[in-house]
């Protein structure tokens, strides 16, 4: 149970900073941080909409991912910890 455990932190890890990563490229919607550090003004030079799409996909599956490793963490440590006592 212990190598498990070490592989979803390390997979936890690994997709947080990448979907941190993802979320932050995508472009804004208009009044938010983007906006204020100057994404308003390269609107013109946007990505294609199929960069975004596929962009959109990434991010969803890396979001699920990431629930999912979060979930199995969580119930390894529930019924790891359940035994010991």
């Amino acid at each position: 149970m212990d190598v498990l455990q070490v592989i979803l932190q390390i997979l936890l890890g690994i997709t947080s900073l990448l979907l941190t990563l993802l979320i932050l490229l995508h472009k804004g919607r208009g009044g938010g941080l983007s906006d204020m550090f100057g994404g308003g003004m390269s609107s013109g030079l946007s990505s294609s909409g199929v960069a975004e799409r596929n962009l959109n996909r990434f991010t969803i599956i890396l979001g699920i991912t990431w629930g999912v490793v979060i979930i199995g963490l969580g119930l390894i440590m529930r019924f790891s910890s359940g035994g010991d006592s």
